[in-house]
């Protein structure tokens, strides 16, 4: 583990600057950046299961190539425990994304977005049935994700579908944020985030259902955003063994 803490030090000390814009941390949100402009992520996440603890540090580099389509793909790097005593690590199921804005109004300190997004997730991890990490299976996710922001609130929804046709992971989503800046608008950007996140699953093949809770704090400055957050579960309606005890998320973003 005290490796593994280590390399999320360097990836997040490698990845330094961003437009801060307040993006949710654990959800998504459908305001994008101008049309082209690049953004290299991670979102590290440390998640601890009565079955195993997984570390997994992805790097996420998305283009805008309008103003109102973004495209983007994941290269996740697993650490897991799995098998009892011992510690592997190596790749995990690589992401493609898509989104595309399709409704947009705007007002003085406010606007409202509605963006059609998928994400494809190709089979290149082992087969560990961790959700979102790594599953040895194709995967397509369709879903919408819709935002309302002020200068003093945002609030971010996500339903969608998550289809995985030769496994038994198909899901429902449902992912509710809110935003909170503590800070009064100033230029250049200086800015702390609250963020209260929640995230709804539903096994359906497996009548699985979680409801989980994450409280995320991120502090911007300039171009400079880095994100913690604390993911608990309020329903942890699946088998005895199986069940998510918590997770910890360490973040940071650069776009050019």
């Amino acid at each position: 583990m005290k490796n593994n803490i280590w390399l999320l030090a360097i990836i997040l000390l490698g990845i330094h600057s961003i437009q801060a814009q307040g993006p949710p941390i654990t959800a998504d949100k459908p305001i994008m950046l101008g049309q082209g402009s690049f953004t290299l992520r991670t979102l590290a996440e440390i998640r601890t299961t009565e079955r195993a603890t997984f570390t997994y540090i992805p790097i996420n580099f998305s283009y805008l190539p309008t103003s109102n389509i973004e495209l983007a793909v994941e290269i996740p790097y697993l650490v897991n425990t799995v098998t009892e005593g011992t510690s592997k690590s190596a790749l995990a199921d690589i992401k493609l994304m898509g989104k595309y804005q399709f409704f947009r109004k705007d007002a003085t300190g406010k606007t409202f977005r509605i963006v059609g997004k998928t994400i494809q997730t190709l089979p290149t991890g082992e087969d560990l049935d961790a959700m979102d990490l790594s599953t040895g299976n194709y995967a397509g996710y369709y879903g919408v994700v819709a935002g309302y922001e002020t200068l003093k609130y945002g609030i971010s929804n996500e339903i969608g579908y998550n289809w995985m046709p030769d496994g038994t992971r198909d899901d429902f989503r449902y992912k509710l944020g809110f935003g909170l800046p503590l800070l009064k608008p100033q230029y250049p950007n200086k800015q702390i985030n609250l963020f209260f996140e929640y995230t709804n699953l539903w096994l359906v093949e497996r009548n699985w259902y979680q409801l989980l809770y994450a409280q995320g704090v991120q502090y911007a400055r300039k171009n400079t955003t880095f994100e913690l957050a604390v993911q608990v579960p309020l329903v942890n309606d699946v088998d005895e063994g199986r069940k998510f005890k918590h997770s910890i998320f360490l973040g940071s973003r650069f776009t050019f």
